[in-house]
């Protein structure tokens, strides 16, 4: 992991904030650590005597994000947040909200609660992938706890109020200086420093670290076998998939190496169905992809559907199930083919799957990738606020 901290660029920045800003740009520009609005900073400042956190605004990427994509929250209220035992998600978001100094700045991140926790100037969020493969296997929780003894090591839990109260819970009595950062298992990573430059390069060195494993320990060669078949009726795929979900569908094929190394694997059904690499992938994945090998499209994409209504009634309370159609595709021996309502969406997932398939192929060295629970996969799919995020 390239470190891109640039004494020349970072001279020019004068405040607190600005610092944030660059370091948030900088963790942004590789998709190793974020892609398409992953992750999430902080910093810590001192207003007329008050203690607010500035953390990532809600719809920002952190390639991109200005000033204004962070959202100002008095800490007060945020660490009073943190010590009760219950909390909706809209109450939280209603808590935050009503704890910003500037009403016309974007939504507080959902971990604006975990920030305030962590008692350090700066803090950096990743969904890094290196370190989420190694979590995501079957000796995940062995090999992170070698490989960063000093790190918090956090069981997954579902993001928001309840990873913040988990942490709250965790680190009470906890001499924070004898910790370089927090491991969330299947799904990211923490480091902080009252340093801005310091945090962002504790998270490169860590990230380093989890991709030397990799290199030593899960190095992938992509082969293109004999088998692999140049035609696909897409257009058949994209007319199904359009009159399933009631829009015109966008196709983004990918036939590259990898994924053509990646769709002819044995037990092609039972090897990409796995689960995703980190929660907030789902909401624009599912937890599973449509496998396509010599059968009729029609009757694959029906059992599809049945399977995920099943899905849906086993864990559904009061939600309203999403549209049962899948959101990518693999096909045997040819590639995969992503699907969204727009180019911009079918090439956002593309790029998850992406990353995804990398991740399970070197998991599977690790001794097999396995990604969080049916249920916890349920949780997050149909969990208020990311649904929120994709209505807008």
């Amino acid at each position: 992991m390239k470190n891109l901290w640039s004494y020349e660029e970072a001279k020019s920045f004068k405040t607190d904030l600005e610092l944030r800003v660059y370091t948030s740009n900088l963790l942004g520009k590789s998709d190793e650590l974020v892609l398409h609005g992953g992750g999430n900073t902080s910093v810590k400042t001192v207003i007329v005597g008050e203690e607010i956190l500035f953390v990532k605004g809600s719809g920002w990427d952190l390639v991109s994000i200005k000033a204004e994509g962070f959202s100002p929250v008095r800490m007060k209220t945020l660490l009073e947040m943190a010590e009760l035992n219950e909390l909706s998600d809209s109450d939280m978001v209603r808590g935050q909200k009503d704890a910003m100094t500037d009403k016309s700045a974007p939504n507080p991140s959902v971990e604006a609660i975990l920030h305030a926790l962590i008692p350090y100037k700066f803090v950096d969020h990743t969904h890094a992938d290196a370190v989420v493969t190694i979590s995501n296997s079957v000796n995940g929780f062995e090999n992170i706890k070698m490989l960063f003894p000093n790190f918090l090591i956090v069981p997954y839990v579902m993001p928001g109020f309840i990873l913040a109260r988990t942490i709250y819970k965790m680190t009470q009595g906890l001499d924070w200086n004898i910790i370089d950062g927090i491991i969330l298992h299947n799904h990211g990573i923490f480091t902080f420093d009252n340093d801005v430059k310091k945090s962002y390069e504790k998270m490169i060195k860590a990230v380093t670290h989890a991709e030397e494993f990799l290199e030593k320990n899960a190095k992938v060669e992509l082969t293109v076998v004999s088998t692999t078949k140049n035609e696909f009726d897409v257009e058949k795929l994209r007319q199904l998939l359009s009159e399933e979900k009631g829009y015109e569908v966008f196709i983004k094929e990918n036939r590259s190496d990898l994924a053509k190394t990646y769709s002819s694997k044995e037990n092609l059904r039972e090897f990409a169905s796995r689960g995703v690499l980190t929660p907030e992938h789902i909401i624009r994945t599912k937890r599973a992809p449509l496998i396509l090998e010599d059968e009729n499209i029609e009757e694959v994409l029906e059992n599809y559907k049945k399977e995920y209504i099943n899905y849906f009634e086993q864990f559904k309370n009061d939600e309203i199930c999403l549209n049962p159609a899948p959101n990518y595709i693999v096909v045997k021996n040819y590639g995969i083919v992503a699907c969204g309502k727009s180019e911009q969406e079918a090439n956002i997932i593309n790029d998850i799957v992406e990353h995804t398939m990398m991740a399970v192929l070197r998991a599977d060295k690790l001794g097999g990738y396995k990604s969080i629970s049916l249920k916890d996969s349920f949780e997050m799919e149909y969990w208020e606020l990311e649904q929120a995020k994709l209505k807008k």
